[in-house]
């Protein structure tokens, strides 16, 4: 198990604790530092079942600078919406837990973390 962490992040910080008084076997990955590539953001979008679109924070500085709002939300501008979250990687929904079963959660909330926790 694998969680991608913003440690100025309250959500993180919480997801971790969870995960550390749940004694789960886990590594953490500075995304800000350790910037996945568009390789890895496809892939943990395939275990999220999610599109870029459904984990970009839009409010951040870059989305607006980006433009973000006005992308269009389809196959056609996948590629672009990955690519935008590899340039900046601030823009990715956090926490994201890649589970041992193989699938991903967005950690946002105790539920969803334990739901991590859960998949064997």
């Amino acid at each position: 198990m694998e969680i991608w962490i913003n440690p100025a992040c309250s959500k993180c910080r919480a997801a971790v604790d969870l995960l550390d008084a749940e004694g789960a076997d886990y590594t953490v990955r500075r995304y800000l530092e350790d910037v996945p590539s568009s390789e890895e953001i496809r892939a943990v979008l395939d275990r999220l079942g999610l599109e870029p679109w459904d984990i970009t924070r839009t409010q951040e500085a870059a989305a607006e600078e980006l433009g973000l709002k006005e992308w269009p939300r389809d196959a056609g501008a996948r590629e672009r919406w990955v690519t935008a979250l590899a340039e900046h990687p601030e823009l990715i929904q956090r926490p994201i837990i890649t589970a041992d079963d193989g699938t991903a959660v967005v950690g946002r909330t105790d539920d969803a973390v334990r739901d991590a926790l859960a998949r064997k």
